[in-house]
């Protein structure tokens, strides 16, 4: 098990959880569920997970390809179960693209690579949820 962190709690509905990385993040209820809201919320955090898994493999494909992309961003908007235990059904990923000069063949690929080959957060919502896959180009200059 090469993967470990603590998640310590600080009191009230609060934690800090440590990373590989050495970088630590911290978890909070919302005022809803009694907490202050001065944290990452548990199921928020799995979808980040699963953007910035997913963006790395962009962005490292973007450099091996040697492609011209001014910014991109991913966007996740994801259904909530209505029975406890909630959970993410359905997911729907749009990878946004920014630039006058996009190879749009090639950014679908790398887009592709990642969804279906390298993405191993991917994999694992899969198990769980429906995923939806979108890419969209945008052109800076009109």
């Amino acid at each position: 098990m090469a993967n470990h962190i603590t998640t310590k709690w600080l009191g009230e509905m609060r934690f800090e959880s440590t990373n590989p990385s050495g970088h630590n993040l911290f978890i909070d209820a919302g005022p809803d569920n009694g907490g202050k809201g001065e944290g990452y919320r548990p199921k928020a955090l799995m979808l980040s997970g699963l953007a910035g898994c997913s963006g790395l493999d962009v962005a490292g494909l973007i450099k091996k390809m040697k492609l011209q992309v001014d910014d991109f961003k991913i966007d996740i908007e994801a259904n909530l179960t209505e029975e406890h235990p909630k959970y993410y059904d359905k997911v729907v990923m749009s990878f946004h693209f920014y630039g006058d000069d996009l190879n749009e063949k090639k950014l679908q690929r790398a887009v592709d690579l990642s969804v279906e080959k390298y993405c191993g957060v991917m994999e694992m919502f899969r198990q769980f949820a429906e995923i939806t896959i979108e890419t969209y180009f945008h052109k800076k200059s009109a």
